[in-house]
């Protein structure tokens, strides 16, 4: 489970630190922290987006685990079988990261209804996080159905697992949305600095995905 945990956050800040949600969040903190009055409604701001992110994905990937889990015929198949499945699912998703095979469909476009929302000032800057977290990329939904989902349902973690993911998710956007605040010559930085750790960050991820699975593939198939 500590491994499980530790594998979740991983995700998590990758889902928020990969191109396209990294974008969505600079372009929404940014906005939320030119419309707001002081300093310290900005951190609020930005403090209750990162929240709302957090809790999008802590309720969706919970509710998804719970519903499978709770089946009795399909958590019975998924708990007999989906050791059996977890390495060809990583490799898969791995694939994706790297490139190799294209990314689950996106959810749709959020852009219109964001703009009103976040006209709400601090009052809507917690959906905007909840909302924006639910406009999957295909790289996030790559990560969140793909990986995060699997090893939940695996080691029955209905809360745990999916909480960590949205915490892990939403701790960059917290801290890109302190240093918009206090510094933004440094959030400037901070912002070139991610766009440049990228590059790597998802080939690495998605190598290392690639052999879990193939391991976990000669494990469950060969022994």
């Amino acid at each position: 489970m500590l491994i499980a945990a530790g594998g979740a956050f991983w995700l998590g800040v990758l889902t928020a630190v990969s191109p396209c949600p990294m974008a969505t969040n600079v372009a929404a903190i940014g906005y939320l922290a030119r419309s707001s009055e002081s300093r310290a409604l900005q951190l609020l701001a930005g403090l209750l987006y990162a929240l709302g992110r957090a809790l999008a994905y802590t309720l969706v990937g919970a509710l998804i685990t719970w519903g499978l889990l709770s089946a009795p015929v399909l958590s019975n198949v998924l708990q007999t079988h989906l050791g059996q499945l977890m390495g060809p699912i990583l490799v898969v998703v791995g694939m994706v990261l790297l490139g190799l095979l294209p990314g689950l469909p996106s959810f749709g476009s959020s852009a219109k209804l964001g703009t009103r929302v976040a006209d709400l000032g601090i009052v809507g800057s917690g959906l905007l996080g909840f909302l924006f977290a639910l406009a999957f990329c295909p790289v996030s939904a790559a990560l969140f159905f793909g990986s995060l989902l699997p090893i939940a349902v695996k080691q029955e973690s209905t809360w745990l697992l999916p909480a960590v993911f949205g915490v892990g998710s939403a701790l960059p956007v917290l801290v890109f949305g302190i240093l918009l605040t206090v510094a933004r010559q440094s959030a400037n930085k901070a912002f070139g600095c991610l766009q440049r750790a990228d590059r790597w960050l998802l080939p690495t991820t998605g190598w290392l995905l690639v052999g879990v699975g193939l391991y976990l593939i000669i494990r469950q198939w060969w022994g």
